[in-house]
């Protein structure tokens, strides 16, 4: 795959670390974009988030890892087996943080929760483990695609406990598997997506052959790690990003919510979006680079029209007849003058580095 500067989606990403004293961040994410061959065309975006497991036990070091990993493994495919190509990363990812977690007892137990998204096209792929979550916002409806490997979840299957009383369980955090460990994770491919996405009260029913969801214009996905879940609510979420006047916008606002109510983890929210018109955004030319053309053309126009007026100049010059001397003595030492060379002043104007959109 060819690695491009702009998304074929609208991108925005933010992460904090939370406003309890003295704790890291430990979530880390990426987001990268490419082609699939210099013959196909093909758009292709990659984004993963991965919440560090194990505090001072280096839960960083862990997420760092899985997200380097799983994203070099998706760059170096060739896209064919989607599916595969995300299992095989994840488990490799698994076995190189339980190695280095071996290996260093500072960092021993260290691990790390992840959710990624790769959309070929218009198709969507995902795995997920642990409790780093996955939602589509599709007109009015939101929609946990994910399923969390946790306490709380497997209650809620069962029966054991209502929604209402997941909430504040003392469990809440409770997970039952994660990359890193020493049994490898069992990737989650399972997509809970409603049959019917105006039935806000339908349950999902979780299916691995709802892999290659097919993104329609305007739809939303959101990324995010557990600190944002634990204290901003579906439906608030929703209308956050729906109001925003962009994904910038929704994005911030999000991670100051989690923090206004106590942020008391990491909040990582990545926001990818299809245009309206279902076409790749188009790229914004700065003001100053018009202003810029706009003044070399002008400089270039100037500098023909005076070479014109110069060549269509008649020559009225008369030579002058000199008189020769009847003799010509020589110096003794011949006196050498320098060719003065003008040297024509620089243009200085502004240089521009573009920004790209698609990287953290």
């Amino acid at each position: 795959m060819i690695p491009v500067e702009r998304a074929h989606f609208f991108v925005a990403a933010e992460s904090h670390k939370g406003m309890k004293k003295g704790k890291n961040n430990e979530d880390r994410y990426a987001i990268s974009s490419y082609f699939l061959s210099e013959e196909n065309p093909t758009p292709l975006l990659f984004a993963i988030v991965a919440d560090g497991v194990g505090g001072h036990l280096a839960g960083e070091v862990a997420a760092e890892m899985v997200v380097d990993y799983v994203s070099q493994a998706v760059a170096d495919s060739d896209a064919q087996d989607p599916i595969s190509t995300i299992k095989n990363a994840v488990e490799g990812a698994s076995q190189a943080v339980e190695a280095i977690g071996r290996e260093d007892e500072k960092k021993q137990g260290m691990g790390a929760t992840c959710v990624c998204a790769w959309i070929i096209d218009d198709r969507l792929y995902t795995g997920s483990v642990g409790d780093s979550r996955l939602y589509l916002m599709r007109g009015a409806v939101i929609q946990q695609l994910t399923t969390d490997h946790t306490w709380i979840q497997e209650a809620l299957d069962k029966g054991i406990l209502t929604p209402e009383q997941a909430r504040d369980h003392p469990n809440a955090h409770v997970i039952r598997q994660y990359v890193g460990g020493q049994i490898l994770p069992e990737v989650d491919f399972r997509l809970r997506l409603h049959s019917d996405s105006s039935n806000k009260d339908e349950i999902p029913d979780p299916k691995r052959s709802n892999q290659g969801l097919q993104l329609l214009p305007g739809d939303t996905l959101l990324l995010c790690s557990d600190g944002l879940t634990d204290l901003v609510w579906n439906d608030e979420i929703l209308e956050f990003v729906r109001g925003a006047k962009n994904l910038e916008t929704a994005a911030k606002t999000l991670i100051n919510t989690a923090n206004d109510r106590g942020g008391h983890d990491n909040t990582t929210v990545v926001l990818l979006s299809m245009p309206e018109s279902g076409k790749p955004p188009k790229k914004k030319i700065s003001p100053w680079w018009i202003v810029a053309g706009i003044t070399v053309a002008l400089l270039t126009l100037s500098a023909l029209f005076g070479l014109i007026w110069y060549i269509a100049q008649p020559s009225d010059i008369t030579p002058t007849p000199i008189s020769m001397p009847t003799e010509i003595v020589a110096p003794e030492t011949p006196t050498i003058s320098p060719f003065s060379t003008q040297t024509p002043p620089p243009t200085v104007g502004p240089t521009y580095t573009p920004w790209p959109t698609n990287l953290p």
